[in-house]
Order: structure tokens, then sequence, then C-alpha cells
């Protein structure tokens, strides 16, 4: 299996608010090593909406990005090659919008297909007290929030640590793993969103 990579986008606002851009993308493996880039907006974008709602989560500015900000082709080509051979990530389907946002202004397309963690949350099928003690850890931690690669890195450090719970799970009788699934997905949703994922996918 390919490893995973996280992946987390930061936006000018919510397509609910209005036309929306990219603006900074982050990306996390396994071992929490971060790459991230402030995105210059690309011509086509001009006009698009910004909300101070956004700006207060990401407290990125439009100064910011034409200062700081690397234009839309060159974040797109690198990313690309921090993508390659992995398997890609996101705790939002927001994200996929965004990274096709970028890929379309630069003429390009998307580098990788974005699958949702919620595929993940499903092999994985970990039980309530895995995602309490999984929760605990990451505030243990410290892991900040609201700029991409903190949110990719606290994605990839949820992940590892639910993976980490499944291979110390202990084996019930005979009891095999297909079973503790079937037994666990039906309320692994709920107590997912209710404990995290939800925050994640309103970003």
């Amino acid at each position: 299996m390919l490893p995973f990579l996280a992946i987390d986008f930061e936006a000018s606002c919510l397509p609910r608010h209005g036309k929306s851009f990219p603006i900074e993308v982050g990306v996390s493996d396994i071992t929490g090593r971060t790459r991230a880039w402030l995105i210059r907006p690309h011509t086509s974008w001009y006009g698009w909406d910004w909300t101070a709602e956004a700006e207060s989560v990401h407290q990125l500015s439009r100064d910011d990005l034409w200062r700081d900000g690397l234009p839309a082709d060159v974040v797109l080509a690198e990313l690309t090659e921090a993508v390659r051979g992995h398997v890609v990530v996101a705790d939002s389907n927001l994200d996929s919008y965004w990274l096709e946002t970028l890929s379309s202004a630069v003429g390009a397309p998307a580098p990788c297909a974005i699958r949702h963690v919620s595929e993940w949350v499903d092999r994985l099928a970990p039980s309530p007290d895995e995602w309490t003690t999984a929760f605990a850890e990451l505030d243990r931690l410290g892991v900040p929030r609201h700029r991409a690669a903190d949110d990719a890195r606290w994605l990839a450090t949820l992940m590892c640590l639910l993976q980490q719970a499944k291979a110390t799970r202990p084996v019930w009788g005979s009891r095999s793993d297909a079973a503790w699934t079937a037994s666990r997905q039906s309320n692994n949703a709920g107590f997912a969103l209710r404990q995290g994922l939800q925050p994640a996918l309103q970003q």
C-alpha cells in the first residue's frame, strides 16, 4: 500500500459564501513532516470573494499573499512532486474543490485524487475508547490548527494514532477483525464528528 499524505487548503472564503479560491495548501506525512505554500492570487480569480470570517480563522491577509505567495503554477508543480507516490487524504470534500480550482487556473490536470478520511476511518473502525485516547493525545501534543500545514499535520497525526491503536488492539477469542469492524462502524461516524472531525469539515 502506498504511504498516505494528509492535505489541507485554506481559502478566501467557503464556497457557500461566494466564489472561493485557494490561498494556502499544506501537506503532512505520517511522521509529521510538513510542507506548505502560500498561493499568490491567479489573475483568473480577480474579483472573486474574500470574507472577514475566513480571514479571522486563517489569519492571512491579501497583502500576505501578494508579498509572500508563490505563483499558482509554481505551487502546483511543487505540490505535484510532493504528492507523487502517496495516497492523498483530507477531512473535507472542499479540499478537492480547491485543488481543482488551483489546477484549472494553471490549465493542468489535478495531480492526484483526494480521498476522504472517512474511508480510512471505516477501515480502521476505532472504538469510542480509541477515539477518546487519540483526541486526548492530540490535545497533549498541542498541534496547532487553522493554517494549512498545521491542519494537515493534525489529520496525519490522528490517522497515525488510530493506526497504532488498531495495531495494538487485543484479539477477543476467535473474533475476526472483520467482525470487529462490522460491530464498530455503526457508531464511528457520529462519534468522530462529535469529537473533532466536524469542526475540521467546516473550516
